[in-house]
């Protein structure tokens, strides 16, 4: 199992600071947010990992690299908790640009030379997960009872019609459609798509004849997504769903990043005290 990480956008909602910083070196305190997805995907086992980012964003491939100066003055110093916070994950991680911003699904066909005929699971990294389960690993344990394609869902989280929400077939475990942002009441469940999936490889050749048509149609020069290639694999019987156990932190937006920096700062215990001083000062 490869794991793909798409993170080549602007991080417009962050500007100025993703004017320079990508948006996935935001930290959780002391940790960026690419961090925990790259955590989560070492414990489902996924050792080789593919990150899809763009000219902005050498910093990202600087994170995942050692820094020998640092090493060296730790190693002088003998302090080994600073040396093991610095060392790069125990993982093959690889680079490729996409070169224009074309939309996620041409960033997942940048992914094919990498995955080949091998599943693989997707993350965006606007969306963190904590739980017992790694996300990642559920994932896996949903596909190797199905062998399908697996989305993950939230169920009925607030502004539903924020989301793709996905409509469920009798069994209630395959999907036979995704609606985008649908108008409240007519949503056809209450399962919200979020930024985790695992794809098997036939979704490439999905990909690559909804690209042909994307070229040929009224707008080429739009942005190009998965939706179509998920759709035929829907109707093809190859998708299904899983609520996801554990918390989801929304990191894609200012106010969801505040509170996802909040929410991780809760769980240290320490952090958590600052935090409850700093609240009782502010009344």
């Amino acid at each position: 199992m490869k794991g793909v990480i798409v993170a080549a956008g602007y991080g417009t909602r962050f500007l100025p600071v993703t004017k320079t910083i990508p948006k996935e070196m935001l930290p959780l305190i002391d940790r960026p947010a690419i961090d925990f997805i790259m955590d989560e995907f070492a414990a489902a086992g996924v050792r080789e990992v593919l990150i899809i980012s763009s000219r902005r964003k050498k910093s990202l491939e600087d994170y995942f690299d050692r820094e020998v100066e640092l090493e060296s003055v730790f190693t002088k110093e003998k302090a080994t908790d600073k040396l093991a916070k610095i060392k790069p994950p125990d993982m093959k991680v690889f680079f490729t640009r996409q070169k224009q911003m074309r939309g996620t699904g041409d960033a997942l066909l940048c992914a094919r030379p990498f995955c080949g005929d091998q599943p693989f699971i997707v993350a965006y990294p606007d969306d963190l997960h904590f739980g017992e389960v790694p996300l990642a690993r559920q994932l896996v344990s949903v596909y190797e009872k199905t062998g399908c394609s697996v989305m993950s869902a939230l169920h009925d989280p607030p502004n539903l019609e924020r989301y793709g929400v996905l409509a469920l077939a009798p069994d209630g475990l395959h999907i036979t459609d995704i609606v985008e942002k649908p108008a409240p009441g007519t949503e056809p469940s209450r399962e919200a798509s979020i930024g985790r999936f695992l794809f098997t490889p036939d979704i490439f050749d999905y990909l690559e004849a909804g690209w042909q048509r994307h070229l040929t149609g009224a707008n080429p020069e739009s942005e190009y997504f998965h939706v179509y290639a998920l759709k035929k694999l829907m109707d093809a019987g190859k998708v299904v769903y899983h609520p996801i156990e554990g918390e989801r932190l929304d990191t894609g937006a200012p106010a969801g990043y505040l509170r996802a920096l909040l929410r991780y700062a809760a769980k240290e215990p320490d952090l958590a005290a600052e935090i409850r001083r700093a609240a009782a000062k502010l009344g």
